[in-house]
């Protein structure tokens, strides 16, 4: 059951996320990009708390107590995703989205050894090949060739893309190893409290920090509450998802099949948009595919 759960998991978490960028982009012409990213922490943590209660009353589990393992490691995740946002929107200052992209998308190999080494994910060489493969698919269609010498000479952006891209794993890293680290409950509870445990503590960090520093964009962001509520629900669905999925398999595999969202993003634009894709977006999803492809072989 876990070993197609984790699938359809995380398939349904970047479809969901997928939505979020969407609504949340909307956002950020009226707010601002601060104002825009809490949004789904804080909007996003009432129906994460609705999640497990409906987990403990579908369940009939209890909600696990949280140890300072737990607490330690969700605290990392927590921390870990603000300061990856953060640099991303460093990077995209001084770089295209596409470059920012292809730096930041280096965070499955990362997450794969990482991962290995600090809470004992297993890494086959199956695995981390198809890794590779499907990084190199994402890198191939984010950019072109040009682009590829100015990322190689750039070494400002470089810098932090690479670790915007580490962060993002560092976050999936410590997520999952906030939901291992808890000893009571099934995997659902437990994926569940960990998602409530998180968004309460960026919760807590953004407001204060918005409070201090940047009053009107968090007042705005409950001038749009409707837009709000809705970014916050699909950013709260979409993580419930990834949770879910960091609870059955390790971190490098959900974040290695989450690049399918990459190609659901270029979908829309194709079939919604009417945009047209080129030789090179067509073969760095072939690429993306052909990872993906081994990746799910290998956990047969």
């Amino acid at each position: 059951m876990a070993g197609s759960l984790w699938v359809l998991a995380t398939l349904i978490a970047a479809a969901a996320q997928t939505a979020r960028n969407a609504a949340q982009s909307g956002l950020t012409a009226r707010i601002g990009t601060l104002g825009a990213t809490q949004v789904r922490f804080v909007f996003g943590l009432p129906f994460a708390a609705v999640f497990l209660w409906l987990a403990s009353i579908g369940t009939g589990e209890g909600i696990p107590g949280v140890n300072a393992a737990s607490l330690a490691y969700t605290t990392l995740g927590a921390v870990a995703q603000i300061a990856a946002t953060a640099l991303m929107l460093v990077t995209m200052k001084s770089r295209s989205f596409a470059v920012t992209t292809a730096w930041i998308k280096t965070e499955p190999v990362m997450v794969a050894l990482i991962a290995a080494a600090t809470i004992g994910d297993p890494l086959t060489l199956p695995v981390l090949v198809a890794v590779v493969v499907a990084t190199s698919g994402v890198v191939i269609l984010s950019t072109k060739p040009e682009t590829t010498c100015m990322m190689l000479r750039d070494l400002g952006p470089a810098a932090t893309g690479l670790i915007a891209g580490l962060m993002f794993g560092l976050a999936a890293i410590g997520f999952r190893g906030g939901i291992l680290s808890l000893v009571e409950g099934g995997f659902l509870i437990r994926a569940s409290t960990i998602l409530v445990l998180s968004l309460a503590l960026q919760s807590a960090m953004l407001l204060a920090w918005l409070a201090v520093f940047n009053r009107g964009a968090l007042i705005a962001s409950f001038g749009v509450w409707r837009t709000s509520l809705l970014a916050g629900f699909l950013g709260a669905f979409a993580s419930q998802f990834w949770f879910i999925g960091f609870s059955l398999t390790t971190a490098a595999n959900v974040r290695t099949l989450a690049l399918v969202e990459v190609l659901m993003a270029l979908a829309v634009s194709r079939f919604v948009f009417g945009q047209r894709l080129g030789a090179r977006q067509l073969l760095g999803m072939a690429i993306i595919t052909a990872g993906v492809t081994l990746l799910l072989r290998s956990q047969v």
